[in-house]
Formats: structure tokens, C-alpha cells, sequence
């Protein structure tokens, strides 16, 4: 096998962007369904103003220049193309930390935060904490896709992170994630606990099992609120996992397809994760980063494997995991549903922060917050 490490730089062919707008400028929308809200999905008269400043205000061009700012590389690990960013710090004392992304984000989720924590010392911090960025790609996903073979389970993904990290020559190192970061992070400590010396997540590690429900005398109230939050998400917003677990490749045709139904099926998610949730996500995120992510799928037509690998995994869900006993940390914002009770059961839980602000793409909406709390955390085990 090929340890090879190779430089890349995203380059996308013109004639791409060119078939991009003329799908824009011929895109039919559908017809609006009464009220025209976000209750049955994406309403046609936001989508369209967003459309069309995709059309004509975006510049691709700009974001792709901001991409290459950074260093990126491929590998070949167990058979996969891992696509990753890799960022030096200049600060001597510096120490390496891996970050992972979720659905539906991307590398681009962490672009706000990449200067902070390799270069604290102008952005306001101490150059003390100072990290080495590694973030790659989830297999499936944008340039480490599609998927060569099955079983990319959260555990495998954090033995291929392992592996990335041994090929770039780091022997102890710290990870961080959320979504589905959030449950691969613990995971690259459960395959190198001699290497991870702590993990850092936002929005937990793991849900609340279904059993929690008989614990709500137990509860404080705002794990009580949590749990609410999670029966009304089984209720109303489970469709999505629904399909992408069972039918991924019949869900891809259409998002391959159309940059309108990319858009559309990603915002919908945005504008339900997002806080507060009654705020549009553009509002709330920068709309030229929110659609530089859907770019990062459209471009690489990878809507199936991202689905394939965020969802189809399903068996793994709610299985207890054994405790790595590396130190954990966990960042709770304001829509996240985590519990700490339930989070101690496999990690090795050292610090637990409740944020009353911010909402599930931690990165993009509370970059400060974020940063912050991970210098905090990681202080004291460098």
C-alpha cells in the first residue's frame, strides 16, 4: 500500500462553473405550497433570492483562492482517498490538532477558526496556544470522495485518522469535532490512546439512548429541555435520516442533478440547526460561506457518498463504545441536545461548558466561542 502523501490544490475546470450557471439560469422551482414556510420545507420566495445571488453575486473564483490559502494534500488510506488541509503554525511550541467536520458541512465550516488556533498571537491570544491544524475531508465527502468500498463506520474513520496523523509524523496530538466529528473524535482516542492526549467536542459525543426517557424525574431542566427537543426532532425533522440511511443512491440522482435541490436539501438543514431557529440561516452565517459548502458537494457530485457515509452506518448508533480514558471536553451550545450523564458512560469526561448562544455548526456561527473553549480545554494537557 502506498503511504504516499501528494500536494493538491482545488482547481476547478471553467467549463464546470459554466454548466453551474446555466443549470442556475434554468432551474424551475416548484410551486409554493400554502403559507410558504419553513414548516414543509424550504419556502420558494427565500430559495430564489438565494439562488439567484448564487447566480450573480457569488464568486466561486474568491472562495476557491481562499481554499488554496492553505496547504492540501491527498493520501490513499485502506483503499480511500483522504483529502485534508494541513496548517503549520509558526509558534515553536505549537502541538498538532486534528479537526473533523459533519453533515452537511465540510472543510469549509472551520475557515473562520483556522487563523486563531495556529496563529493566537494575531488574533488576540497567547502564542502559548498555538496549534498544528490537520483537517481532512470525511470519506464520501467533497475531495476524499466518493467511497471505494463499505463499511466506513465512525470507528474505522477514526483508525484511518490515526493512520493520517502516523503518516504526517505526529505522535501525540489532540482531536476535535462536532456532529459527526463529534463521534469520530472519541474514536481516534479509542484507536491511539497512547497518542490522543484529549478530545474536544462540540454538541457531545452521543445522544441520549432511548431509555432516557424514563429518567426525566432525574433530569435538571434544561436536560429536561434537551430531551423535548430530541422527541420533537423524532417527530418532525427525522425524514432526512430516513432516507439517506435507506436510499442514498435514489436521494443522489436528484441532488447530483440540480444545484437547486443541492441547495435546498443543505438549507434546510442550516436553517433547523442553526440558533436562534426562527432566524434564517443566512442571517445568522455568511451566505457566500453557506453556499461555498454546498459548492464543495455540487463540484465534487458527491451527495450520495457523504449520505452513504453520514447515515447508512446506522447499526453503530446508540452502541456502547469502550472509554479510551482520554481526557474529554465538551462544548454544549444553545441547540445542541447532549447530556453529560449520558456522554460519561465512554468518555473519560474532564470539562463540560453549557453555552446559552450558538447552534450546531459551532465553527461558523460562534468562531470566538469555539476557539476560545478549545484553548482552554487543551491548556493544561499540552
Amino acid at each position: 500500500m502506498s503511504e504516499q502523501i501528494t500536494p493538491f490544490r482545488i482547481d476547478i475546470p471553467q467549463t464546470q462553473l459554466d454548466d453551474l450557471r446555466q443549470r442556475l439560469d434554468a432551474a424551475r422551482l416548484p410551486a409554493p405550497l400554502p403559507g410558504d414556510d419553513w414548516d414543509t420545507g424550504v419556502p420558494v420566495h427565500w430559495l430564489r433570492e438565494l439562488v439567484d445571488h448564487w447566480r450573480t453575486g457569488y464568486d466561486w473564483r474568491a472562495a476557491e483562492a481562499e481554499l488554496n490559502r492553505y496547504p492540501q494534500f491527498l493520501t490513499e488510506i485502506e483503499g480511500q482517498r483522504v483529502h485534508f488541509l494541513h496548517i503549520r503554525s509558526a509558534e515553536p511550541d505549537a502541538v498538532p490538532l486534528l479537526l473533523t467536520h459533519g453533515w452537511p458541512g465540510s472543510v469549509a465550516e472551520f475557515l473562520d477558526i483556522i487563523g486563531p488556533l495556529t496563529d493566537p498571537r494575531a488574533h488576540g491570544g497567547d502564542p502559548a496556544d498555538a496549534f498544528h491544524l490537520v483537517i481532512p475531508s470525511l470519506p464520501g465527502f467533497g475531495f476524499s470522495g466518493p467511497v471505494a468500498d463499505t463499511g466506513w463506520t465512525r470507528a474505522r474513520i477514526g483508525r484511518v485518522w490515526a493512520e493520517l496523523m502516523n503518516r504526517l509524523g505526529y505522535e501525540r496530538y489532540g482531536v476535535q469535532g462536532g456532529d459527526i466529528g463529534g463521534s469520530v473524535s472519541p474514536e481516534v482516542a479509542r484507536s491511539a490512546p497512547d497518542k490522543v492526549f484529549g478530545v474536544h467536542v462540540n454538541g457531545g459525543t452521543n445522544l441520549p439512548p432511548q431509555s432516557a426517557v424514563n429518567d426525566l424525574d432525574e433530569l435538571t431542566d434544561l436536560e429536561r429541555d434537551k430531551m423535548a427537543r430530541i422527541q420533537a426532532f423524532m417527530r418532525e425533522e427525522f425524514g432526512y435520516i430516513a432516507i439517506q440511511s435507506t436510499r442514498p443512491q435514489a436521494l443522489a440522482y436528484g441532488l447530483v442533478d440540480s444545484p437547486v435541490g443541492q441547495l435546498a436539501w443543505i438549507m434546510d438543514k442550516f436553517r433547523e440547526w442553526t440558533h436562534p431557529r426562527n432566524v434564517v440561516p443566512d442571517k445568522i452565517i455568511d451566505r457566500d460561506r453557506l453556499l461555498t459548502n454546498v459548492m464543495l458537494y455540487w463540484l465534487t457530485g458527491t451527495a450520495g457518498s457523504a449520505a452513504y457515509v453520514g447515515y447508512a452506518q446506522t447499526g453503530e448508533w446508540g452502541a456502547p463504545a469502550a472509554n479510551s480514558g482520554v481526557p474529554t471536553g465538551v462544548i454544549a451550545f444553545a441547540h445542541d441536545v447532549c447530556i453529560r450523564r449520558y456522554c460519561e458512560e465512554s468518555n473519560t469526561i474532564t470539562r463540560w461548558v453549557d453555552v446559552d448562544r450558538g447552534g450546531h455548526f459551532a465553527a461558523m456561527e460562534e468562531p470566538e466561542i469555539l476557539v476560545g473553549d478549545i484553548r482552554e480545554f487543551f491548556r493544561d494537557l499540552r
